[in-house]
């Protein structure tokens, strides 16, 4: 895989999950403004946004609203929703937001879809049965796409129940829908049912063996025509030297994981931007077409920059 075929994503969510003053209105709008202008200037291909209902202490964003306040702002980048939990909701519904949005942004829409469980309190806030969250995937993945379609869907399934749904207008452009998790279940979901695989949290070898693995439940589907769009998201920390990154990043995870870094540091990587590009080209060539980045950089600014310094470097 060549970096020059690759694209680049950043998500400043820690800037936006925290305990202290969140920006609102016009402060809100005017902030977002100059980082959207700014990842433009620097290459960066599109926004990564993220979902969650009530996250460890209530953060959160709504996944879809999200988007759409980021491919109304702009029209030169894409969106990437990663991960939406796609299982805390109905398909149809969800099927109509996603429809609406893209009819704002034609081809600058892209889906991860996963099935939560960091916090299982949210899901079980939602009324889900974590236990039963693979199965209703399953289900809700394959009625999602026949939607998305423009499919009349008639279905009675273990958990939904659909009599002659249809949804218009469709997009002319097929809207990617990436599988993300590391079970064997999401690998087999990702093959079957999705437009690739999107990995976090783990090795460049690990994620060359996910997406041939991938690929092979795709062949066994008779699926051989799919165009992949396999990703990692990878929180990192910018710095002059891997000290000040890891002292960066690793109070922002801890928080909001609760979780020590040491379980997380061999997959995050932190340095200078040759670090982090050193770290990160071996998953382009393992395949992987898009990157996201959570970086952690002093502030927004400087985490898109550097960014588009990794992007730069990995494009040489």
């Amino acid at each position: 895989m060549k970096a020059d075929r690759v694209r680049f994503g950043v998500n400043l969510m820690p800037q936006l999950w925290t305990d202290g003053p969140v920006k609102s209105g016009a402060a809100l709008m005017s902030h977002r403004s100059r980082l959207l202008g700014r990842m433009a200037d620097g290459g960066i291909d599109h926004v990564m946004v993220g979902d969650h209902v009530m996250f460890h202490g209530g953060v959160g964003n709504d996944g879809l609203v999200d988007a759409a306040s980021v491919v109304t702002a702009t029209d030169e980048l894409g969106v990437y929703l990663a991960v939406y939990l796609l299982v805390l909701r109905h398909p149809l519904l969800v099927a109509r937001q996603i429809l609406t949005v893209a009819q704002f942004a034609p081809g600058r829409l892209a889906l991860g879809l996963g099935i939560g469980g960091d916090d299982r309190r949210e899901v079980v806030a939602s009324g889900v049965d974590p236990t039963t969250r693979g199965r209703r995937m399953d289900e809700s993945l394959g009625l999602l796409r026949r939607l998305l379609a423009g499919e009349t869907v008639t279905h009675e399934g273990e958990y939904f129940s659909l009599d002659r749904a249809r949804l218009r207008p469709v997009p002319e452009q097929p809207i990617p829908l990436v599988v993300g998790g590391r079970s064997r279940a999401a690998l087999r979901r990702a093959g079957r049912l999705g437009n690739g695989w999107l990995g976090i949290w783990t090795s460049a070898t690990d994620c060359a063996e996910a997406i041939a693995t991938v690929e092979e439940h795709a062949a066994d589907a008779a699926r051989s025509d799919v165009d992949w769009k396999h990703g990692m998201t990878f929180w990192c920390g910018f710095g002059s030297d891997r000290a000040e990154a890891r002292g960066r990043v690793a109070p922002a995870m801890e928080g909001l994981y609760r979780t020590p870094f040491d379980k997380f540091e061999s997959y995050v990587p932190h340095g200078t931007a040759d670090d982090i590009a050193e770290f990160v080209a071996p998953f382009i060539e393992a395949g992987c077409t898009t990157l996201n980045f959570i970086p952690l950089a002093g502030n927004d600014e400087a985490g898109i920059d550097a960014v588009a310094e990794v992007r730069a470097l990995l494009r040489k």
